[in-house]
């Protein structure tokens, strides 16, 4: 028994199932795409479906993020004592987690109809891609974003069987806001980040970071702002847009004098941002 809870610990640590914050943020805008494809309550088994599906697609892309990173973990402070990087795990044994958890993800969407079948595949290939581009580019944020939002498209796949023009709305809004938060997160790793070579948009923006980040935020803003508009949402989901940027502007605070705890905290505050967004969205609805 003790043998087995020490294995469960290590899983759910190099699953992150232990730091629910990556979650969260994949959580918010799949719930709100949900919300709107279905103009209102989404259908209760894509719902369920769908909760099961980001934790467990998140949970896969720590792992393959740590497999790729094994190697250079170990000698970033913040990362170091990961189950790959200390030792804790073999690679092998992470794979077949990963494998695991991927075949349970694909078994869920084989619930739902052919194009969401088909959009999976390309979801799973790129979580895959994802931690391999921080090793030829430094925008690797930019290809999280695509990753980060790609539940979005397959909502509305579920929810209506299409994709249509709306979608990408909230699909820009996630992808710039995703690039906003991400950056304020490699702001923590940068000195480490450049020590091993990992590429970063935080290192890549330099001493222009925050005035970048502040240019996605108005960006992602303003692509919420539109999708709610072609929703034909209301003054509720307006008041949440608006708390949007009350959360946006206290992170552009916390990153100003580019301290890790400080960013790492704008980083953590994302998740406000992101619920009091869906928050705001539902209630629209039932009012």
């Amino acid at each position: 028994m003790s043998f087995l809870k020490g294995k469960l610990d290590v899983y759910m640590r190099l699953s992150r199932m232990d730091r629910p914050i990556g979650t969260l943020l994949l959580l918010w805008p799949c719930l709100m795409a949900l919300i709107l494809a279905a103009d209102g309550m989404p259908d209760l088994k894509v719902l369920v479906i769908f909760i099961l599906g980001v934790v467990v697609m998140r949970a896969c892309g720590c792992i393959i993020n740590d497999y790729a990173d094994r190697e250079l973990d170990s000698h970033v402070d913040r990362t170091k004592s990961r189950p790959l990087a200390s030792g804790e795990i073999s690679s092998k044994e992470a794979l077949l987690l990963f494998a695991v958890m991927g075949l349970f993800a694909f078994g869920l969407v084989l619930m739902l109809n052919p194009l969401v079948v088909q959009l999976s595949v390309v979801g799973i290939i790129l979580t895959v891609i994802y931690p391999f581009t921080k090793r030829f580019t430094n925008m690797p944020q930019m290809f999280l974003g695509v990753v980060w939002s790609w539940s979005i498209p397959m909502a509305y796949a579920a929810q209506t069987g299409s994709v249509p023009a709306e979608a990408w709305w909230l699909f820009f809004a996630n992808w710039c806001w995703t690039v906003a938060y991400d950056t304020m997160y490699a702001m923590v790793d940068r000195e480490d980040d450049l020590k091993v070579g990992i590429k970063s948009t935080a290192i890549l923006f330099g001493q222009y970071d925050r005035q970048i980040i502040g240019l996605f935020q108005l960006a992602a803003l303003a692509c919420f702002i539109t999708a709610g508009w072609a929703a034909d949402r209301g003054l509720v989901y307006g008041l949440g847009v608006i708390t949007f940027v009350g959360f946006s502007l206290y992170q552009q605070k916390l990153i100003f004098a580019r301290e890790r705890a400080p960013c790492f905290k704008a980083f953590l505050n994302n998740n406000w941002a992101g619920l009091a967004l869906f928050v705001a969205l539902g209630v629209d609805y039932l009012i």
